[in-house]
């Protein structure tokens, strides 16, 4: 592995080699003390080829498992050990949320407050922005960082500041959701103007020390930059489709948005220290999670998954099992399960590993009636379906459809359930649901979109193309198709 040590991870014709030799390490490794949850992590990884990760699961308030999977740099072949530290990127957000009603219940921060309230560099136009609408998206503020993560201003910080400074509102404040890094630059200003303290001293004294996170406190908020001891070196396969470096660096205003690593034990204390009173009082950890109301009565948020957005905290509502869930650079994800006293913590460096993809099926281990085998996330019709499916083979799923009149089948619905299947690696059954829902729907687009991509990670390459023309045929204008075909070309 030494013939890797190169800036650029290039593994057109190595990755196979790389990978194989990494699927050995995670089957062979530890075999001995592995269980069912080791081996579905294992898989994933596998399946979405995590160089390494890190896992921890809280139930009931205590620590019920943690586990250091897989390699921490590709380059000097060096495994993750439970010492290793991930970046946690927008995971940083969660703690600057419990800083600010840390502020608030010490009488220094109101959240119907206006930002000049407090801090005075910054337009009169924007104080009609309240501290609450920072936290949670919706304040219509400019945006400092340009769709490509990169600061809006070639020039360096000082002139990006400036610049967003004479940009024009987005929106009326508290009509949308869009996720925005001035809102946390501008958190942050707020944190050291009140407390007294720069933000980063404030939270470790007030969250790190407090809870005992020594690693979390020696990484600093120093992100990329610097040399921190034991740190997993960052992938992706997302820029060219080949494993290549990832290098992030965020001016020192910004760190409130994304600056922190840790470790999932760490990281685990922390979420348990939060739970049992000891940062903030239950009164106030409500509000932290409660997630903002628009204008028109609707949460907003990334995606139906994470369809709220509160306190710094990405919120998961849905009836059953609902979460709280911080996410960063999709790929470190955490989630708690208030009603269910259950938590996860899942770390990779890879940034696409999407950990939110899987961490309700980790969750299910501890939690069956999480896991999609039990049906989970499926209306009553759906369930029933899914039963007769699996006594008589997802394979008949068109046919068994053809003969339930009395069920009222929804594209979204059929949907989620694929990908959830997908992403429990039950690849075979989620491409028979993707199928269906072609049959059910075949002028709609997203349905082939679906099922190009269950071909694609079943390996079917020109089954995948074949049907992300399709999508093409009906969405001339769909950009998704257009790049997974430039992929697979």
């Amino acid at each position: 592995m030494t013939s890797l040590i190169i800036r650029k991870l290039n593994f057109s014709a190595q990755s196979s080699i790389l990978f194989l030799s990494m699927a050995i390490f995670l089957l062979f490794g530890h075999r001995a003390q592995a269980d069912d949850l080791d081996d579905f992590i294992k898989a994933q990884m596998i399946d979405r080829k995590i160089p390494g990760l890190q896992l921890a699961v809280i139930k009931d308030n205590e620590i019920v498992k943690t586990a250091s999977y897989g390699i921490a740099n590709l380059q000097d072949n060096v495994p993750v050990t439970d010492n290793t530290v991930f970046t946690i990127n927008s995971i940083t957000k969660a703690f600057v949320g419990i800083a600010v009603m840390q502020l608030v219940e010490q009488g220094k921060i109101d959240l119907d407050a206006h930002p000049l309230d407090y801090i005075s560099d910054i337009p009169e136009a924007w104080n009609i922005v309240t501290i609450r609408q920072l936290l949670t998206h919706t304040s219509g503020l400019p945006d400092i960082m340009s769709n490509d993560a990169k600061l809006i201003s070639d020039q360096g910080d000082a002139a990006a500041w400036d610049l967003v400074k004479q940009l024009p509102m987005d929106f009326k404040p508290n009509t949308q959701f869009r996720y925005n890094q001035t809102n946390y630059l501008l958190l942050g200003k707020i944190i050291e103007q009140v407390s007294g303290e720069t933000f980063e001293d404030f939270i470790r004294k007030y969250q790190l020390a407090k809870v005992g996170m020594p690693r979390t406190i020696e990484s600093g908020f120093a992100h990329m930059e610097m040399v921190i001891p034991a740190q997993a070196r960052g992938y992706t396969y997302y820029k060219t489709g080949n494993l290549t470096n990832v290098y992030e660096e965020f001016p020192p205003y910004l760190r409130t948005a994304a600056g922190m690593s840790s470790n999932a034990a760490e990281m685990a204390n922390w979420l348990m220290a939060l739970q049992s009173g000891q940062l903030l009082e239950s009164k106030s950890l409500i509000t932290l999670w409660t997630p903002a109301i628009l204008d028109n009565g609707k949460t907003g948020g990334f995606n139906r998954f994470l369809n709220g957005y509160a306190l710094g905290w990405p919120v998961v509502r849905r009836a059953e099992h609902p979460a709280v869930a911080p996410a960063g650079g999709d790929r470190a994800f955490v989630i708690i399960y208030p009603k269910d006293n259950l938590s996860v913590v899942i770390l990779t460096n890879l940034m696409g590993a999407g950990p939110d993809q899987f961490a309700d099926e980790v969750a299910g281990y501890f939690l069956p009636a999480l896991s999609i085998n039990n049906g989970f996330g499926l209306s009553k019709e759906l369930n029933s379906f899914r039963i007769k499916l699996e006594n008589e083979g997802y394979d008949q799923a068109v046919s068994l459809a053809q003969n339930m009149n009395n069920i009222s089948f929804v594209e979204s619905e059929i949907n989620n359930w694929g990908y959830r299947l997908l992403n429990n690696l039950r690849k075979e059954d989620a491409l028979e649901i993707f199928k269906l829902n072609v049959f059910l729907f075949p002028d709609h687009a997203n349905t082939y979109d679906s099922l190009a991509d269950a071909y694609s990670r079943l390996g079917q390459i020109d089954d995948a193309k074949l049907n992300y023309n399709k999508v093409l045929e009906i969405d001339p204008k769909n950009r998704n198709a257009q790049f997974q075909l430039n992929r697979l070309q």
